[in-house]
């Protein structure tokens, strides 16, 4: 078996750009719930449907609420754009011409799979160029993130690095500017941001470590006036993505 996606959006995502010899599998008996997506299946022309057991399907994705329904992208690792897009951070600064203007998402330490999920969403939607996660301590693009996104993390490129704030260093000297999320910093509507931007978004309990909140040029925050302190994660990221691709869309 390839990379197995749960969730109706997600799976609809994942068939427009399944390769050859990929599976549908849908629980029989479910009815109408599953035609779409059998109907889409059968319309691409490279993907085989196979009706199952619910039981068998419970197995397949270890008891992960399916709804009757799991594509399985028989993918190799290098091979077509059915998985999770992947590049080096160095490959993609390799990429840019001098004048392009980009926008990379840092996230440090995000635990939670449905926030990354949710962040991943909101990266396509606002189309930031380059997501970077860590290796360690931290939630990787599985199943589930891929179901929270609704399939969008398969078009956001993602870099999964050994030593984030190396590669933080290295997009400086790629003429990037680094602002980091914190509640004590410069309101986010205050902030002009520059072609080359790249935001750090901290882990859900403790925020930025020190380590990286050091290698940031600026802190930037989103005021608020509400009986609660702060913001999910995953609402923030949005609000500060917005922000970042509305100046730069009027430069």
């Amino acid at each position: 078996m390839g990379e197995k996606i749960i969730g109706f959006h997600a799976i609809e995502e994942g068939l427009k750009r399944a390769a050859s010899g990929s599976v549908l599998y849908l629980v029989r008996g479910m009815g109408s719930n599953t035609q779409t997506l059998e109907r889409q299946a059968q319309l691409s022309g490279k993907v085989i449907v196979k009706k199952i057991a619910k039981v068998e399907m419970d197995r397949m994705v270890d008891q992960a609420d399916h709804r009757g329904a799991v594509l399985d992208l028989m993918v190799p690792v290098k091979g077509a754009g059915a998985r999770i897009p992947a590049m080096s951070v160095k490959e993609f600064c390799a990429g840019l011409k001098e004048d392009d203007s980009a926008l990379v998402l840092v996230l440090d330490e995000i635990t939670d799979p449905q926030n990354l999920g949710a962040i991943l969403r909101s990266a396509d939607q606002f189309s930031v160029s380059l997501v970077i996660i860590p290796e360690r301590r931290s939630a990787q693009a599985n199943t589930t993130v891929v179901k929270v996104s609704s399939g969008a993390a398969h078009y956001v490129p993602l870099a999964t690095v050994t030593n984030m704030n190396r590669e933080i260093e290295f997009l400086k000297k790629e003429g990037f500017w680094v602002y980091g999320a914190s509640m004590n910093g410069q309101a986010v509507y205050k902030t002009v941001f520059p072609k080359r931007t790249v935001l750090v978004m901290g882990n859900e309990g403790k925020g930025i470590g020190q380590l990286t909140q050091k290698l940031c040029d600026h802190m930037v925050t989103i005021p608020m006036t509400g009986h609660i302190d702060s913001l999910n994660v995953s609402v923030a990221t949005g609000i500060l993505l917005y922000e970042v691709r509305r100046q730069q869309a009027t430069k």
